[in-house]
């Protein structure tokens, strides 16, 4: 199993918009692509210098492969949008996570 993270620090001045989109929007066409089996999305507590607010929406798929195929197939697209909706207020670093077990 992999966990495609995605960390997102948000402006303030568009943090509710951006909880909205996400939670309304943008999480559910991830899922929607079908390449992606569950999402979560949580607050990271800790304060940047910087500012902002900062989330880790943490989307599970079951293998890299299918994840390479979200890269070419879609990847693209979700990152246009938010590119388009947010600009410069919204920072974003991705990691790739595979799991080694749960307890």
């Amino acid at each position: 199993m992999i966990i495609y993270n995605v960390t997102t620090n948000i402006h303030e001045s568009l943090h509710d918009q951006w909880m909205i989109w996400m939670q309304h929007k943008h999480i559910p066409e991830m899922i929607a692509t079908g390449k992606f089996v569950s999402a979560r999305l949580v607050r990271v507590l800790v304060e940047e210098e910087m500012g902002g607010v900062t989330y880790s929406t943490q989307y599970t798929t079951d293998s890299k492969e299918t994840l390479e195929k979200y890269y070419l197939e879609n990847a693209g697209t979700f990152q246009e949008e938010g590119q388009k909706l947010f600009g410069d207020k919204m920072l974003i670093f991705r990691t790739e996570l595979q799991v080694i077990s749960e307890h």
